[in-house]
């Protein structure tokens, strides 16, 4: 302490500490609390002489940090000054000297290079640690080996050569910010960059606490995407992030109290957008998360601007739940703000939205708050009031939007929503199954169906194929059967010549001989004669089985429309339905595909 303390030192006198200090110790100097008089002439300082510095004396203010680090003997003295006789103040001076044994650190010296950045400031201080009565040895950092304090703040646009007084550097963490800003809209649209860790922190012997990353876009023109390597999780209460390192999303504007969430590695997030200004911080837990964070990067890009405080684009998965949930967790969303989240849905699966409480507990004072689900394939709508029973889980197969706005609520009444995603592979509903399956089964029925029907087509057509057995009889009778006329004789010097088609049963009908020997009479086809016109040679084969009506003729009618056929041309008889006998008509309509011309007599 300085002379008379606590009052004032002396006037413009000069008190000197000698301190006597092993050469492999080193010291370090901190005000405790010092005051300064009101000066006439000359100023108040410290000097310190130390052996085999250049630059001896080296001269302090008080206000200034005190050296540090300092190897073997030095010397302390406090110069006063010439006070004001009107109002003289008080000169005192209360301190302390550290003495420790040095580090392997202590002998390193470090260089980190801030030259090329812009707004970027470096912090390192101690860690927060609780009281204890107990003697802990100091622990500094050291600016050029001689500026020595137990906080450092490095600014950006120079190189700064630092080296570590402490015993644990454990003790220690680092504490770093950034802004980038764009104000120009034109300029800055879809520009991106990337949100990284300079090299020179990460090899300073120090761990890194934070490294914020403030964001700035000009007002109600840009907005901004945060862009992750590797799909981000949200930490919630279900489901914990236990990574060494997360991100910390928050509104950086004034009157932007928006925590949209943590955030850490191995998620189904790829994607958050926030409408104004942010801060991105990367928070670390562990010392191992340098190896981690040379997997995982973030892009930010300036992308026109919406209305919502954030969109999330979710892309679940079958290996675990997706835990969501609102801004602003235990605060409750602010107020008329809104929230989108966009998830996918893969088309060979379904997803699964649930909500994990009945009811939000919101009361609103103006305005309403409401939740929007909405198919984005079919554009399909389902509007839910937040103030009543939150929805039951629904499935969803394809893309679907979830957006939350909340109102202006009373008092006490916080909107917060966590819901959950899940999703299992699509399986097809009964009916449809039971319609497949009875439909394919009619298809198989109808298939074998048409397969025996040309099976016995094809079977006929090759029996029909055979070779017609004919027998030729001059002195035929022409007389159908009770029926007392006979065919009219066109041509009179030729007689009529008729072939009757016999079955086989008629000619081999003496093999069905029974066992006594009789035969057993086999049915054969009723002689039918020709009741069209007799000319030379008989009518064309006429295409079978057509429906196209025909001109009867009569027996007295010819129809000299037909042209003469070939003799190779088979004869064609018509088989005649059962008449009553006393109906003379024996008109055969012919089966052909065009209607005969009639003549007048």
């Amino acid at each position: 302490m300085s002379a008379n303390y606590p009052f004032s030192f002396p006037e413009d006198e000069l008190m000197t500490w000698q301190f006597v200090i092993p050469a492999h110790l080193r010291a370090s100097v901190s005000f405790l609390q010092f005051n300064n008089s009101n000066c006439a002439k000359k100023e108040e300082r410290v000097e310190y002489y130390i052996p085999g510095s250049t630059t001896n004396p080296e001269v302090f203010k008080l206000a200034d940090k005190q050296p540090g680090n300092m190897a073997g003997n030095f010397n302390l003295s406090l110069q006063g000054c010439d006070q004001d006789a009107q109002n003289p103040g008080i000169l005192r001076l209360k301190f302390q000297v550290l003495v420790q044994c040095p580090q392997n650190e202590s002998n390193v010296t470090y260089e980190v290079d801030l030259s090329n950045e812009r707004a970027m400031s470096i912090t390192i201080e101690p860690r927060p640690v609780k009281l204890s009565r107990r003697f802990v040895p100091g622990c500094f950092v050291c600016l050029e080996s001689r500026t020595c304090s137990t906080n450092l703040t490095l600014t950006h646009g120079s190189k700064h050569r630092i080296s570590f007084l402490c015993d644990d550097l454990t003790r220690l963490w680092m504490n770093v910010e950034k802004t980038i800003s764009c104000m120009d809209h034109r300029y800055c649209h879809r520009r991106s960059y990337s949100l990284q860790v300079p090299r020179d922190i990460l090899q300073l012997p120090v761990q890194l606490h934070d490294f914020s990353w403030k964001l700035r876009v000009p007002k109600d023109r840009l907005s901004l995407a945060l862009v992750p390597a590797q799909k981000l999780q949200q930490h919630t209460q279900e489901r914990f992030c236990n990574t060494s390192f997360s991100y910390l999303v928050a509104g950086a504007g004034p009157g932007q109290d928006l925590y949209f969430g943590s955030f850490c590695a191995g998620g189904s997030i790829e994607q958050i957008q926030v409408k104004q200004n942010v801060s991105v911080t990367l928070r670390t837990f562990a010392p191992s998360f340098q190896q981690e964070l040379s997997r995982q990067a973030l892009t930010v890009t300036f992308i026109p601007y919406f209305k919502e405080e954030g969109i999330f684009t979710v892309t679940p998965d079958m290996k675990s739940k997706v835990y969501l949930m609102t801004p602003n967790w235990e605060r409750g969303l602010p107020s008329l703000a809104s929230v989108s989240w966009n998830i996918s849905v893969p088309s060979d699966q379904v997803a699964y939205l649930t909500f994990l409480k009945e009811r939000t507990g919101l009361v609103c004072q103006t305005g309403r708050a409401f939740m929007i689900i909405q198919e984005q394939r079919t554009k399909a709508e389902q509007i839910f009031s937040l103030e009543e029973v939150l929805p039951k889980s629904r499935p969803h197969h394809h893309n679907f939007w979830v957006n939350i706005s909340n109102c202006s609520p009373v008092s006490g009444k916080q909107l917060d929503l966590l819901f959950q995603v899940s999703l299992t592979w699509r399986t097809l509903d009964m009916t449809v199954i039971l319609i497949a399956v009875v439909g394919g089964g009619a298809l198989l029925l109808f298939a074998l169906g048409l397969i025996i029907c040309l099976v016995k087509k094809n079977r006929k057509k090759k029996m029909n194929k055979g070779p017609a057995i004919g027998i030729y009889n001059g002195n035929i009778n022409t007389q159908i059967p009770m029926q007392p006329k006979k065919f009219p004789n066109v041509q009179k010097d030729n007689d009529a010549h008729v072939y009757a088609v016999i079955d086989d049963t008629m000619v081999y009908g003496h093999l069905l001989q029974d066992s006594n020997g009789s035969f057993v009479q086999p049915e054969v086809d009723t002689y039918r004669p020709f009741q069209g016109p007799t000319e030379d040679c008989p009518p064309s084969f006429l295409i079978p089985y057509s429906k196209v009506p025909t001109v009867k003729l009569t027996t007295e009618e010819s129809a000299p429309g037909f042209n003469p056929e070939s003799d190779s041309e088979p004869y064609t008889f018509s088989h005649p339905s059962k008449q009553d006998g006393s109906n003379g008509n024996t008109d055969i309509p012919l089966l052909d595909a065009h209607e005969p011309a009639e003549t007048g007599e």
